[in-house]
Parts: C-alpha cells; sequence; structure tokens
C-alpha cells in the first residue's frame, strides 16, 4: 500500500513537472523574437550596397546615406506597385522614357535626386513637366511616409547608376 501510495505521488509529482516543462517550452516559441531586417540579394549584388551609399539628395549636392535595408524596403516598395510598367526600369507606357540616368537627369525637372524623385512620385508630370500625366500613379504622404518615399527614390537612383540592363529602351 505505501509503495503504491509513493508511486502515486511520485507519478503526480513527475507529471505536474513534465506539463510545467512543455508550457514553458513552448512559450519560448510565442514570445516574439526581434525582427531582422532581411536584406534583398539583388540591393547586395546589383546595386553593390555593403555598407550605407551616398545618393544626391538635392540639387545643391546635399548627399544622404542609404542602407541596405533601406534600399531593399524601396525595391519592395517599388516591386509591388511599380514594377507592372516600369520592369527593369524600362517604361512600358512610354518605351523612350526608361529609368536610366541619362533619361532621369533630361526630364523638365531633372529627377535625379532623391528630392525630385519624391516630388515626381507625389505628383506625376510628363517628362517636359508640362502637364500631370496620368500613366504614373500619385503617391500621397497617407500612403507612403515622406521616409519610405524616400527609399524608393533611392532605390531607383541607385538601380540606375549600378544595376546592369537598367532603364534600357529595347525589350
Amino acid at each position: 500500500m505505501f509503495v503504491q501510495g509513493f508511486l502515486a505521488v511520485g507519478c503526480r509529482w513527475l507529471m505536474s513537472w513534465l506539463l510545467i516543462g512543455w508550457v514553458i517550452g513552448w512559450s519560448w516559441f510565442a514570445v516574439p523574437l526581434p525582427a531582422v531586417a532581411e536584406v534583398d540579394l539583388y540591393v547586395r549584388r546589383y546595386l553593390d550596397v555593403q555598407e550605407p551609399v551616398p545618393l544626391k539628395l538635392d540639387q545643391q549636392g546635399q548627399t544622404r546615406l542609404f542602407s541596405a535595408t533601406d534600399l531593399t524596403a524601396g525595391k519592395r516598395f517599388f516591386e509591388e506597385n511599380c514594377k507592372n510598367c516600369h520592369v527593369g526600369g524600362s517604361t512600358l507606357p512610354d518605351p523612350t522614357v526608361p529609368l536610366s540616368l541619362s533619361a532621369l537627369q533630361g526630364a523638365m525637372p531633372p529627377r535625379d535626386t532623391i528630392s525630385m524623385l519624391v516630388a515626381f512620385l507625389r505628383q506625376p508630370m510628363t517628362y517636359d513637366g508640362s502637364e500631370e500625366t496620368y500613366f504614373c500613379r500619385q503617391v500621397p504622404e497617407s500612403w507612403l511616409s515622406q521616409s519610405e518615399a524616400e527609399n524608393v527614390a533611392a532605390f531607383i537612383l541607385r538601380s540606375a547608376q549600378k544595376a546592369p540592363g537598367w532603364g534600357n529602351t529595347t525589350f
């Protein structure tokens, strides 16, 4: 009788500790770990971004550093919202006006700085700047914050500078 009582208490004790261990073990997986921003391989390899890169912020020559994480965020937005018309930096509605560096510099006003590209995203204009264009979607700040819009612009500029084949006019 004594042995049976001892075994029953021991089993309950063991089962309790196993249950506690199981709950603690699984609760670890329920705790969210800090998000680690993934960097797109394209950004590392083709845009050659290992360390933050300076990109021209405005016409006065000021620059700002953009990290691989910033450019990855810009690339993601571009892929989700711009790539249908601007695949590989081309412009499908008007193939004569790609997103190459020379085309961005030749636009009126020039769109070869972060601030000018963000201005274009906010209010798209034709290449000669004479009127609004309806081929490109307007991106208000309620949809994309200033820093997010700058990341998109940085992705476009860095792609125009470094990405092989970016902004071709031939398909």
